[in-house]
């Protein structure tokens, strides 16, 4: 419960009509992408920096728990209100403020559907290329939080190294603006990129200036059928020697007949793995990669076939059947703990080896696909919740699973971030110098800590992920 006397200060700062507080309305903000629910006490859906500054003035002074939200898809607990308080939505923040071709820049706020922003920077010959998977859905500032990745990202990168300058505002009410518009700026610290990927603890993001790029004008979509997930695994590395796609995504043989039918045309009967290419640059340039790689590919041990999509139309069909993945894989059990591992690309056989041996010991099912280009795969350990059985050895599963990713030189997140389902684990990467330095930075920022508390550090007793 918040007390009264905040409810009517906040309705006067928002209306009363962007004031959530009856349980049913809040329980709707209460999930993400985790399965896992913890209702807040009041939801604020504010429509400025103002407005944002304001209430966090006041959750200040009342020393209240606050949690910036996006549209809740993330993998990881970044936006549950694990202590309850208010959850700020930025479903009102969403507007497309600027897109200056001429500079390339983009001015968006945090609300704004990704796919959105993209198709407006199409419609002026541009390209915003961070892709997540949700991206018909998620918004740039849940993908600024995150620092989400995509497939392009092995060609392009990532969310941060789109983000040239925020606005931001702090726990006490304070606004900063960070960064430039401009393509270099060394003034002061990088506090820019201190805040992407910080999962909304140390400020809240309600402006973004983001890079654009020329969109380019051709494009190819290939399909690599395997025998082998050996033979897909082991020939990325060696691809990427050769050539850099734009994307280069990786289908094991579970995820393959997950989404079998939505693909565009039938895999020979042997394909136990695939390898999703696309080329972009010139029409030219685009055309020489093809000939080139389908000379390569040809002969290769364990390849069964290298097809090229025979239109846009299909090449669209099999990237969405690709995206498809994830919400299809509950068709294999009602729940899943969602790992986005990364490992050196050239390792990525060894981690596949061996998610394929915890699935046998744990007896459950559990699949890879993911951004094969950048060594960022995804393990989905699938399970029942209600079968203490199967959350038992889920748990285990991914425990052993960590550990081998750290021992084969990686690390633990990609782009789901750290949030409350990976906080337990995080000091088996970070050295304890190290987090401490980060605790004191939080508190820089965060004296009181009332921004999204119970994120990205160990917590003092691990999140239960039952329902609360």
């Amino acid at each position: 419960m918040l007390n009264p006397a905040l409810l009517d200060r906040l309705a006067a700062i928002v209306g009363p009509e962007h004031l959530a507080t009856a349980a049913e309305e809040c329980l709707c903000y209460a999930y993400d992408g985790t399965g896992q629910e913890f209702p807040p006490a009041a939801v604020a859906f504010p429509a400025s920096t103002e407005e944002v500054s304001a209430i966090m003035r006041l959750a200040s002074e009342y020393q209240v728990p606050v949690v910036p939200r996006g549209a809740g898809t993330g993998m990881s607990g970044g936006a549950l209100a694990v202590r309850g308080g208010l959850v700020i939505a930025t479903s009102r923040l969403n507007r497309i403020v600027e897109i200056d071709p001429m500079n390339q820049i983009a001015v968006v706020e945090p609300g704004v559907i990704t796919a959105d922003l993209q198709i407006e920077a199409n419609r002026h010959g541009l390209a915003y290329p961070p892709d997540p998977a949700s991206s018909n859905f998620c918004t740039v500032g849940g993908n600024v939080a995150e620092c989400a990745g995509g497939p392009s990202a092995v060609k392009y990168g990532v969310t941060r190294d789109y983000v040239l300058g925020l606005t931001a505002v702090l726990a006490n009410g304070e606004v900063i603006h960070t960064g430039v518009r401009t393509a270099k700026g060394v003034v002061g610290y990088d506090l820019t990129r201190l805040l992407i990927g910080s999962e909304g603890t140390l400020a809240i993001m309600t402006e973004i200036t983001l890079r654009l790029v020329p969109k380019p004008p051709a494009r190819a979509t290939l399909l690599i059928m395997c025998a082998t997930i050996e033979a897909a695994t082991s020939l990325v590395a060696r691809i990427l020697q050769r050539h850099t796609p734009a994307m280069l995504e990786y289908l094991d043989a579970t995820a393959i007949g997950i989404v079998r039918s939505l693909l565009p045309e039938a895999l020979p009967t042997a394909t136990s793995a695939l390898l999703l290419l696309e080329l972009d640059g010139s029409k030219e340039g685009v055309a020489a990669q093809a000939a080139h790689l389908r000379d390569f590919i040809t002969g290769q041990q364990g390849v069964l076939e290298l097809r090229a999509a025979a239109s846009p139309a299909a090449a669209d069909q099999l990237w969405a059947a690709r995206k498809a993945i994830s919400p299809a894989a509950f068709n294999l059990r009602p729940h899943k703990l969602s790992e986005d591992v990364v490992v050196p690309k050239s390792r990525i056989p060894e981690l596949v080896r061996f998610t394929e041996q915890l699935a046998a010991r744990h007896r459950l099912p559990i699949f890879t696909f993911g951004h094969a280009g950048d060594g960022n795969i995804h393990v989905n350990i699938m399970l029942d919740r209600d079968k203490a059985a199967e959350r038992t050895a889920a748990e285990a599963a991914k425990a052993e699973l960590f550990s081998e990713v750290l021992r084969l030189g990686g690390t633990l997140s990609g782009e789901h971030g750290i949030g409350i389902t990976k906080a337990p684990f995080i000091a088996l990467e970070i050295d304890a110098p190290t987090l401490a330095l980060m605790r004191a930075v939080k508190a820089a920022f965060d004296p009181l800590g009332i921004l999204n508390p119970g994120k990205l550090f160990p917590p003092a007793e691990p999140a239960s992920g039952e329902k609360h």
